[in-house]
């Protein structure tokens, strides 16, 4: 059985060749090892996840040891090193001498041998002289990237986008672990009952502050092998999705349209709304994705949700009208950078066509929409070209829309803030953004 620590360097480096998704990478390499224990799991999450969150200030200090550019180094050997730093750095109950012993062993047996006796010099610099950072002065781009390990272009985006303060804020909120939060199926179960299922397995729930039908799991644990969840008591879902099903404000028997939907959390939330009743069209691109949301809406007992594979970008008539439609649509995912770490190293490029896609996917969602209905237009990104932006085009060109000012008892980051913008150090949530339009008058 390989090491927690041979674990979090295969998945680092599968990250850093492949660009694949850290959450992924780390269930998937879990599962291929059974054999490790809940401390030894937790190590790996740690390590993975904060070398991640860290990265830009763990190359930081490893550059100011080496001898060339950090960029040039060797996957595998670059991935010995920031593993390492990170626990040098980080991870206080970790000795220094087991840090970089054990860096050592990892160097040598992951075609990094040659340079074993570097990473023991760098890695001892490390452990002697501490976490370092840059001389220029605080309050500059360059310094805040590197202090919070984000790229200078995003941080300079959300100072432009959203002030210094709130700049900051959502740097610092990144660099911390997004709670665990469940959706009661209220279809089965009220918040209450949850409570007492989980705890006599163990897990430690608390009722939120937030939201009346969610949940924050307290204590460590894999969810989606508990009873409960096996049972379709709860799915998981963060307070920002759960918010932006509320904005969808869908009544008992309506028909729903969720175009964006894999893997199904926000049309299984409006169908328990809807108390099972009705019809909650579900829609993904990929056919891997559907049976996900099949999957899903069997397990809780929902027998109103239908999947579809379908292109949201793309009419099709066959499907009808309906009296709500949500176009959660694909985004850079700025807003769920502590969920996926890996986010944040995207560069501009990457997502500078997405708010045509976004755009096309909003106004063929029109078409599904019923005179009066309502169209729910969110992302997980906090990135005005594909928010407020997308949205202001879209009225501009739909004078048969009205924005609808919804969920007034939130805070807005703005006094002049037309759409929802959730913060996570305003609201407790993910990075979100919510708009809500009417079609012909309809009800506001």
């Amino acid at each position: 059985m390989k090491s927690a620590r041979q674990i979090a360097f295969d998945a680092l480096l599968k990250v850093h060749k492949d660009g694949a998704y850290s959450n992924l990478v780390v269930d998937s390499l879990l599962k291929e090892n059974p054999g490790l224990d809940e401390r030894d799991k937790a190590f790996v999450c740690n390590i993975v996840y904060g070398t991640l969150d860290r990265l830009i200030l763990i190359d930081y200090n490893l550059g100011l040891y080496l001898n060339q550019p950090v960029k040039k180094l060797k996957p595998e050997l670059h991935t010995v090193l920031r593993m390492g730093t990170y626990q040098l750095l980080f991870m206080d109950k970790v000795p220094s001498r087991a840090a970089v012993n054990e860096s050592v062993n990892l160097a040598k047996v992951n075609k990094s041998n040659f340079a074993a006796s570097m990473v023991n010099a760098v890695l001892r610099r490390v452990a002697d002289n501490g976490l370092k950072l840059p001389e220029s002065a605080e309050n500059d781009s360059e310094y805040l990237a590197i202090k919070y390990s984000c790229p200078q272009w995003l941080i300079s985006l959300w100072i432009d986008s959203y002030g210094y303060d709130n700049a900051v804020a959502l740097a610092e909120k990144s660099l911390e672990a997004a709670p665990l939060v469940i959706r009661c199926n209220t279809t089965k179960i009220n918040a209450e009952d949850l409570i007492v299922r989980l705890s006599e397995e163990g897990v430690v729930a608390e009722k939120s502050d937030v939201l009346s039908d969610a949940l924050i799991i307290k204590s460590t644990c894999a969810v989606d092998e508990l009873s409960a969840y096996k049972a379709g008591f709860f799915h998981v879902q963060d307070y920002a999705s759960q918010i932006c099903c509320m904005a969808v404000d869908a009544k008992p028997g309506e028909t729903i349209f969720d175009l964006c939907s894999a893997p199904g959390g926000k049309a299984f939330t409006i169908a328990e709304m809807m108390n099972n009743t009705g019809i909650v069209r579900a829609f993904d691109i990929y056919q891997s994705r559907v049976e996900l949301i099949r999957n899903g809406a069997s397990r809780l007992g929902l027998s109103n949700v239908f999947s579809y594979l379908s292109d949201a970008s793309i009419f099709n008539e066959n499907y009808g009208l309906a009296d709500r439609v949500l176009c959660d649509v694909p985004c850079s995912g700025l807003g769920i950078i502590r969920r996926k770490p890996e986010i944040r190293f995207k560069k501009p490029e990457d997502i500078d066509n997405l708010p045509d896609l976004q755009y096309r996917i909003l106004c063929n969602a029109t078409r599904y929409l019923k005179n009066g209905g309502r169209l729910i237009y969110s992302t997980c990104t906090l990135n005005p070209k594909e928010n407020s932006d997308v949205c202001d085009r879209f009225l501009n060109e739909h004078p048969e829309f009205t924005a609808v000012n919804i969920l007034r008892e939130l805070p807005r980051h703005s006094d002049k803030e037309k759409y929802l913008t959730l913060m996570p150090h305003i609201h407790s949530t993910d990075g979100f953004f919510v708009a809500a339009f009417v079609k012909n008058g309809g009800a506001q």
